[in-house]
């Protein structure tokens, strides 16, 4: 597993229609505050803060197509112009299993990155690909 130490961060929050929402730095748009969305924030904070990935190099809730379904991924990460890291996000009560692995695997065959993050905020756990072989991670690399 890897500790993560979220950074402090002045979240712009607002309502709107009676519901809360958040201002999404790297998407630059308002999003409804879900609890999923909030791990998500504030995974995202971590990433830009204390590993230094830019925002420009992040994309957030995108769709994908594998083969003829249609998902969305949380977070990929840009180097070099190639994806390189696929974050999966849940909400907090949401257990890390199985499930959320094949989820994340799934997308890789479509965006074959180096690096898998899955988080529920609480928990973190990544591995590393290199030539078909999975290496669990005790830390995330910097940019």
């Amino acid at each position: 597993m890897i500790a993560i130490t979220y950074p402090t961060h002045p979240f712009k929050i607002k309502k709107e229609q009676g519901k809360e929402i958040i201002f999404d730095e790297c998407r630059k748009q308002w999003v409804l505050i879900t609890p999923e969305e909030w791990v998500r924030q504030n995974f995202l904070q971590y990433l830009m803060q204390v590993k230094k990935y830019p925002c420009s190099l992040i994309a957030v809730e995108r769709e994908i197509m594998l083969g003829d379904t249609k998902k969305r991924f949380d977070i990929v990460v840009f180097k070099n112009a190639v994806p390189w890291m696929i974050v999966e996000c849940k909400e907090m009560n949401v257990e890390l299993n199985e499930a959320v692995i094949k989820q994340i695997l799934n997308y890789n065959i479509k965006l074959q990155v180096e690096y898998l993050v899955v988080t529920n905020g609480k928990s973190t756990f990544g591995l590393y690909i290199q030539q078909g072989k999975f290496e669990w991670l005790n830390e995330l690399p910097d940019f």
